[in-house]
């Protein structure tokens, strides 16, 4: 929403105290569309656009705040308004031209000087629960995926699902020894839900009898949370040993059942 005498064109309406409007941090209007409406087939000669956001600077805890109001038009700030300076001022002619003028309404300058009390901190209070306090633990899994670059068995694949906050550490381990080389990440992905996600993928073949561990350290967790994985035994080996294990013990039988038999039969 665009502030009084901003455009000559615009209609004033009133930009800070209660009828501040506000939109994750930013609000963009697009103000004016120079000429009339487009025919079919004709491209728009120009758009303006301004760009009212507020930011909340919070200093060991709430013990300090910090408000800044930045007023951008087409990519430029003209003015701000910094409540630890306590008036409008100008970063371009005409943002100083406005900023005198802003500073000249008393009533304006009281609302812009109480929104630390009256917009930061009650907001603060309000979204802190779910935005700074929560804690949502991840879930961990190890797979062995495919390696469509190399060949041999696959490649272990860590999945670390469905935590918040973003922030997060995951380390790959090989009998208790860390592999910081040969890992690769993802970036942290947003699920939409106010959860994240990563993978983290280690970039060499496993091998047998070695075990692997999948490490994580997040704020939910009060202590490291670890996944560990073998490679299972070889199907195929351990038929063959099973099979060459009973023809050698069906042959002792037959050699000991042969021996008694013969000895019966000789007395």
């Amino acid at each position: 929403m665009a502030p009084p005498g901003w455009f000559g064109a615009v209609s004033s309406c009133p930009v800070l105290g209660m009828e501040r409007v506000r939109g994750a941090g930013a609000v963009l209007a697009v103000l004016a569309v120079l000429g009339a409406p487009p025919a079919a087939g004709e491209e728009l000669s120009g758009v303006f656009q301004f760009l009212g956001k507020t930011e909340c600077h919070f200093i060991n805890g709430t013990e300090r705040v910090r408000l800044v109001d930045r007023y951008i038009y087409n990519r430029k700030q003209d003015l701000h308004f910094d409540s630890d300076v306590g008036v409008f001022l100008g970063d371009t002619p005409f943002g100083e031209i406005q900023a005198r003028k802003w500073n000249s309404d008393p009533e304006r300058l009281e609302d812009s000087r109480a929104a630390v009390d009256t917009y930061c901190r009650p907001n603060n209070e309000a979204s802190t629960p779910f935005t700074v306090n929560r804690r949502v633990p991840p879930s961990v899994s190890i797979s062995l995926v495919p390696s469509s670059s190399q060949p041999g068995p696959g490649r272990l694949l860590c999945s670390v699902m469905d935590f918040y906050p973003a922030p997060v550490q995951v380390r790959w381990f090989q009998d208790g020894q860390e592999l910081p080389e040969h890992v690769v990440a993802t970036d942290v992905v947003p699920n939409g839900d106010w959860t994240y996600q990563v993978l983290v993928k280690l970039e060499i073949p496993p091998r047998r009898g070695v075990t692997y561990s999948c490490q994580v350290e997040h704020v939910s967790l009060e202590h490291p949370l670890t996944r560990h994985w073998e490679m299972p035994p070889d199907t195929v080996r351990s038929k063959i040993l099973v099979g060459v294990g009973g023809f050698v013990l069906g042959l002792v039988f037959l050699v000991l059942g042969l021996g008694f038999y013969l000895r019966e039969k000789s007395s």
